[in-house]
């Protein structure tokens, strides 16, 4: 290798390195802070490792009836709302890719046309008050059942999949639903990974929409809570539990509810990662 190509590559790695350790350090502060007492939190002397190891922060929202309903409907929106998004891109992916489809230019550049303009937010109220989906579950999981970018990243994995495995199916008399369910999807299973994953950290991280239609407390996702939490301190039943406990600190608790929140998902990334990987280089395709 020239010097110029060492001196890139020694660039990269040190780049990365401080970006990674940048996007590193705020996640050990916060971790940190929900390991330590309330006096090390109050006196400002944690930083990247516990202070006063203590899992009373735990204790606290782990007794918290509001933060285990949430977290609960988070699940719920995440698993079910997942499903319906896989289940709706690929039904409507698989028609597009297929060149026999007469109008699917036409469909594509009406769903082009949603990724740049988009409905503002009182004809989308409006709309889903007109649909009975207020303060329900439906409103986290109906409107966004489709996503456009995810959509075409999704159809040009198809149209990379030899048309010879279609024209085989329908000649053995499948029908178009059997020749997807069949042949199309055990072939896109790191496609479905990738678009799954996108799904579920979009599901588990979204609040907005139910800040706006959402006023039912029962119904609040981990998200809405944990803004509620961090930033009008309002600690709900957590707050009660901490009446009389001198151990314990408010920031504490927000530290800690951010953990569980962002746990799930790190948990769940390293099962999907190799997926994940083959499926992000389909979107560099041109179809």
């Amino acid at each position: 290798m020239s010097i110029k190509g060492r001196l890139f590559d020694w660039f990269n790695t040190i780049f990365l390195t401080i970006v990674g350790c940048l996007m590193v350090f705020p996640l050990l502060h916060v971790l940190a802070k929900s390991f330590s007492s309330s006096k090390a939190i109050n006196a400002g002397l944690v930083k990247l490792i516990p202070v006063d190891w203590t899992f009373i922060n735990y204790k606290v929202i782990l007794a918290d009836t509001s933060i285990w309903r949430a977290f609960l409907v988070s699940v719920i929106i995440t698993v079910g709302g997942t499903a319906i998004n896989l289940i709706m891109t690929a039904s409507l992916a698989y028609p597009l890719s297929r060149p026999e489809y007469s109008i699917r230019k036409v469909i594509l550049i009406f769903i082009l046309i949603t990724m740049i303009f988009q409905a503002p937010l009182i004809p989308n109220y409006l709309v889903i008050k007109n649909l009975h989906m207020l303060n329900t579950l439906w409103v986290l999981v109906i409107p966004s059942a489709i996503s456009a970018y995810n959509l075409f990243i999704m159809r040009s994995f198809f149209v990379a999949l030899p048309a010879e495995l279609v024209d085989s199916a329908r000649i053995d008399g499948a029908s178009e639903l059997r020749t997807m369910w069949s042949v199309i999807l055990p072939l896109s299973k790191p496609v479905m990974a990738t678009m799954g994953l996108f799904y579920a950290v979009s599901h588990w991280n979204s609040y907005s929409t139910a800040l706006y239609f959402i006023n039912n407390r029962a119904l609040y996702p981990l998200q809405l809570r944990l803004r509620e939490i961090v930033l009008s301190n309002d600690l709900g039943q957590a707050g009660s539990l901490l009446e009389g406990v001198n151990e314990v600190s408010p920031a504490g608790v927000q530290m800690a509810v951010i953990v569980v929140s962002v746990l799930p998902i790190i948990i769940v990334y390293p099962f999907l990662q190799k997926y994940f990987i083959k499926g992000m280089l389909v979107g560099s395709i041109k179809t």
